[in-house]
């Protein structure tokens, strides 16, 4: 198991500091570094300063990730592009994740001009064929509901770069052992885990592939620190805007329906619930059943980080330390890193 850490945009950190965060986790034994991406700092060009930061310090630099780009903020060439050259830069050592972000949302669409009638699963197909057909170095003729290309090509081929599928239903994860080189998956439990490698292999073997060439890779979220229930607390925070459906939004859709096919809607409910009566959110924390938090992540002492975040990864072909930073400050972000360097995951 390939053992990687993330460093997501919630952080909250300088270009420097990814740089130099970068390079810690290397020194650490990280075999790869990641980060997820939006509108805003651009994650490809996070991932070439890894690459490029860390060569000194492994050979060819830190193989580096993206998990994922929710597709609607580009074009399948622009994303081509992008991906090719950092998988050039890192001597292919860059896996790229693409997402459907919040497809199934009809305020998503209308926001970036989206047609109101594409729906995720059929629309991240077709970025799949396309993107993946690019990036080895094909000419692509599609003409579908959402991509449309036309003779277009990158005009070289680059090292391979891996495309995972951002997965949680049992459709998008079919999906990925059907067209995608990984499934990337996100708030697992270690049941459900093992669960989606299954979907995952139904997948590839309908459509004629092996299993074996698809691998799971996941983010498993750590928020360490001596005082628990501030690390608990810290744990929720970020957990909690995946659990709970939006106001009037369809339970049975995105993370919710997740966490719901988890056996955890009962508890979900009735958070939803106090919400809409009017509890606060810092009152919801307090709320959140501590067991659930733990069946998907881990927090506490830096002490038990290490066998929390083995008993998640269990299951997984990349596992990827996911940083919660109990407070603000370098100092809790490398103290997750520190705490669960590859060194320190047991064995199985």
């Amino acid at each position: 198991m390939e053992i990687g850490v993330g460093l997501d945009r919630g952080l909250g950190l300088s270009w420097d500091q990814y740089r130099e965060l970068g390079r810690h986790a290397a020194r650490q034994g990280y075999r790869s570094v990641w980060t997820n991406a939006s509108i805003g700092r651009e994650a490809t060009h996070i991932c070439a300063q890894w690459s490029a930061a860390t060569a000194d310090l492994v050979p060819g630099g830190i193989g580096t990730g993206i998990s994922v780009v929710p597709i609607g903020y580009w074009s399948v060439p622009a994303l081509a592009s992008c991906a090719a050259t950092v998988g050039e830069i890192s001597g292919g050592r860059f896996v790229l994740g693409i997402g459907s972000g919040a497809l199934h949302s009809p305020e998503f669409r209308r926001s970036l001009g989206l047609a109101d009638d594409l729906r995720p699963l059929g629309t991240m197909r077709e970025w799949l064929v396309t993107l993946r057909a690019l990036l080895a170095g094909e000419t692509v003729e599609h003409e579908g509901r959402a991509v449309q290309l036309h003779g277009v090509a990158l005009g070289s081929t680059p090292p391979k770069v891996p495309v995972a599928l951002g997965a949680l239903g049992p459709k998008m994860l079919a999906l990925a052992g059907e067209a995608a080189d990984a499934a990337a998956l996100n708030w697992c439990t270690a049941d459900q885990v093992a669960a989606n490698r299954e979907i995952v292999a139904q997948g590839a073997r309908a459509a004629g592939r092996d299993p074996g060439e698809v691998s799971m890779i996941e983010y498993i979220r750590i928020c360490v620190d001596e005082d628990e229930d501030l690390a608990r607390r810290g744990l929720v925070r970020a957990l909690i805007g995946y659990a709970l459906a939006a106001p009037g939004a369809n339970k049975s859709l995105g993370y919710r329906g997740h966490f719901g096919r988890m056996g955890f809607d009962e508890a979900l409910t009735e958070l939803e619930e106090r919400r809409d009566r009017g509890s606060s959110l810092d009152e919801l924390i307090e709320a959140f059943p501590v067991e659930l938090a733990r069946q998907v992540g881990y927090f506490g002492p830096a002490s038990g980080a290490a066998a929390g975040f083995g008993r998640l990864a269990r299951g997984l072909d990349t596992a990827i330390v996911r940083v919660v930073a109990a407070r603000p400050g370098e100092e809790s972000i490398t103290a997750v890193m520190d705490a669960c360097r590859p060194s320190e995951i047991p064995a199985g």
